[in-house]
């Protein structure tokens, strides 16, 4: 039973999208097929989560072909984690969208693609095969595409060519990266190739494979000086797109570089996780600096999405096990806010008609609740207290400091100020600042909308504050995902049956 749990993730948003591709004429029965599909995939998510924490890694081999020579599924506790997030984010979604998109991308099959795009982030994490993470990439960027040019709209275009250009270099270079290792050792099984890494008699070679994934996978995650694509294309779809793209495609980029650079390349951590620890101070640095030159509030929280990558990869680059859980605890963190203030600002767009700030106003005293919600999530994203972000960047500066690595710390701690700059120049003239004299006329239904609108905003909300007040569980939760993720023999043992490190 434990071994078709796996495959649910993956079968399930297949499953949807096909039987939506089905009825491709009835936007109403697509729709439906969302919901079901988004509920049945977090029930599924939540399922597999409780097995892999009570019983330890799942794995399954898929047409019973035996590691390394079939195709493995593999469910550790991050991957389980990252499963579930992502299920629950494409819940939030799928509701949202009932509300916020237009009829005629909704006719142009959003709703499969959505499916589609989910299947492939849900594939990335729990395959265990290196070509298959290719495969699963691709996935992704077919749907992502798509979804970022649905409705063909001239910004929207010119920012979907710079997305599939940049990435399409990463694609090839993860590709090139792929066949050099497998005519080195014959294997792409992670778990397999862990083994036969850790007896490498040529460490620079292995180094030499390790710079082109975080190239690869550095491009995906849009970290420094690779995330250009990100901030050019990103605030161009509508926003329900934007927002699952937020919450969850840079995540895999990140999540790949943990799972190689804890399993794998682990030959000269000297080297390889020093440049990572630099990259990682550069990434949030410049993140932030755009986001402050910025005065859209898309824009301003687009280039934000660059700033917390920083943060998620200084935990691997620390490599303690305690900064490894600050990483899984802020990528849970990150995931839920940043989703969350994209939502916001759609609901201030259908409100009020416009993005830009200095056309805003006065939302503090017409709309107190969304008010409320987006200081939990834009104080939670700058690390206030008693919220999640506060404990999420207190583990990583506390594995910092442990580290002696005061420049990585100072970074996080001054990007962490210039966060709440950029969230409190949101607040003051979108939600504080005087109204404009007449409000934006909402038309039929508008009221009704923007209440639906606001339960997935408030849900999240609800749960960014959650985890800073149950932040002893989460620990925990992170705190064992990351001693799965420094024991790669747990991994290795699940798959291949045997310890051999």
């Amino acid at each position: 039973m434990s071994n078709w749990l796996l495959t649910l993730p993956i079968l399930i948003p297949l499953v949807t999208a096909a039987t939506s591709l089905v009825f491709w004429r009835s936007v109403r029965t697509q729709r439906a097929a969302a919901v079901i599909g988004a509920i049945a995939l977090l029930l599924a998510a939540l399922a597999l989560a409780a097995r892999v924490d009570a019983e330890g890694i799942q794995v399954m081999q898929a047409g019973a072909w035996e590691a390394p020579f079939g195709i493995s599924l593999v469910a550790d506790l991050f991957s389980a984690i990252m499963v579930t997030i992502a299920a629950a984010m494409g819940l939030a979604i799928v509701y949202y969208s009932l509300w916020s998109m237009d009829r005629e991308r909704e006719s142009f099959c959003y709703y499969p693609l959505l499916q589609v795009l989910l299947m492939g982030v849900c594939g990335a994490f729990l395959t265990g095969d290196l070509f298959n993470l290719y495969v699963w990439f691709e996935v992704m960027l077919m749907a992502s595409f798509v979804l970022l040019s649905l409705g063909g709209e001239r910004p929207q275009l010119e920012g979907a060519i710079k997305y599939v250009t940049l990435n399409l270099v990463s694609s090839a270079v993860f590709l090139s990266a792929v066949g050099i290792l497998y005519g080195i050792v014959g294997s792409l099984n992670m778990a397999d190739l862990a083994v036969k890494l850790h007896g490498e008699t040529e460490p620079v070679m292995a180094t030499t494979l390790a710079m082109m994934f975080l190239v690869a996978f550095g491009i995906k995650a849009a970290i420094f000086p690779l995330f250009f694509w990100l901030p050019a294309s990103y605030h161009t779809p509508p926003i329900a797109v934007t927002a699952i793209f937020a919450g969850l495609l840079t995540k895999v980029g990140v999540y790949a570089l943990m799972r190689v650079f804890t399993l794998l390349f682990t030959q000269d951590v000297g080297f390889t996780h020093t440049v990572i620890l630099v990259l990682s101070g550069f990434t949030m640095v410049t993140g932030v600096l755009g986001a402050a030159a910025q005065n859209e509030f898309r824009r301003i929280l687009t280039f934000h999405i660059v700033s917390q990558i920083g943060y998620l990869i200084m935990g691997l680059a620390l490599f303690t096990p305690l900064a490894l859980a600050g990483s899984v605890y802020y990528m849970v963190h990150v995931i839920i806010a940043k989703t969350n203030l994209f939502l916001i600002s759609g609901v201030v767009h259908a409100s009020e008609g416009t993005y830009e700030l200095g056309k805003l106003g006065g939302l503090y005293k017409r709309r107190p609740y969304l008010s409320l919600a987006f200081m939990i999530s834009a104080l939670a994203l700058a690390g206030i207290p008693p919220l999640s972000g506060f404990f999420a960047k207190y583990s990583l500066v506390a594995a910092g400091l442990d580290r002696g690595s005061y420049g990585i710390v100072a970074a996080a701690l001054g990007v962490s100020v210039l966060t709440l700059f950029s969230m409190t120049k949101i607040w003051a003239a979108a939600f504080w600042a005087p109204g404009p004299a007449e409000p934006a006329a909402l038309g039929p239904g508008g009221e009704r909308r923007i209440r639906a609108m606001m339960v997935p905003v408030a849900a999240l909300a609800g749960a960014s504050v959650a985890m800073g007040v149950g932040a002893e569980y989460f620990i925990g939760l992170s705190l064992r995902a990351s001693a799965q993720l420094l024991d790669p023999n747990q991994y290795i043992g699940a798959v291949l049956g045997r310890n051999a490190l």
